[in-house]
């Protein structure tokens, strides 16, 4: 599969407001929580504010890279400041890194390698702003083993966080 990673575009942002509704929905059916509208919309509403704020900074205050393959945009992934969530339950600790996020990859299109190749173009990118350390973090139980895999134990683990049997997760990387 011939995968190109570059920054986006205005003209990629009804594709990307259709990929983050297409992802998200996915994965919460996948997770089981299908019928958590609000947060759904929510999440929706928070990556394609994300994106307006790239456009809107040149990638100063949010920065985001796509997968495509052929005209279709098949991943994307972004980082920003850490975001409250972080700030709050590491008691400051990780609030002077950046916050890798929006790590998404079209159902279709996944285990396929695109997510890697997402991640590591993003890291560097860090590098190359010289960036040695970020977070990321997550309360999806798939997200969670595969980032399980990649950076081991989380450093935080919130135990129920989003309700029983829902903990969310946090990693400290570093990208050196």
């Amino acid at each position: 599969m011939d995968i190109e990673i570059r920054r986006p575009t205005g003209g990629d942002t009804i594709e990307l407001h259709r990929f983050f509704r297409t992802v998200i929905v996915d994965t919460y059916r996948k997770e089981g929580i299908g019928d958590q509208v609000d947060d759904l919309e929510e999440e929706i509403k928070t990556k394609e504010y994300y994106l307006a704020t790239d456009l809107a900074t040149n990638g100063r205050d949010r920065y985001f890279l796509v997968a495509v393959t052929g005209e279709r945009i098949v991943g994307s992934i972004e980082f920003g400041p850490a975001s409250s969530l972080i700030r709050e339950c590491t008691d400051g600790e990780l609030s002077g890194l950046l916050e890798v996020g929006t790590v998404f990859v079209h159902p279709e299109f996944q285990q396929k390698g695109i997510g890697n190749l997402l991640f590591a173009s993003i890291v560097g990118v860090l590098r190359d702003k010289g960036i040695e350390e970020c977070c990321l973090d997550s309360g999806y139980r798939n997200a969670q083993k595969i980032w399980k895999k990649k950076f081991g134990v989380p450093h935080y683990v919130l135990k129920d966080y989003w309700g029983e049997g829902f903990d969310h997760m946090i990693w400290r990387v570093d990208v050196r």
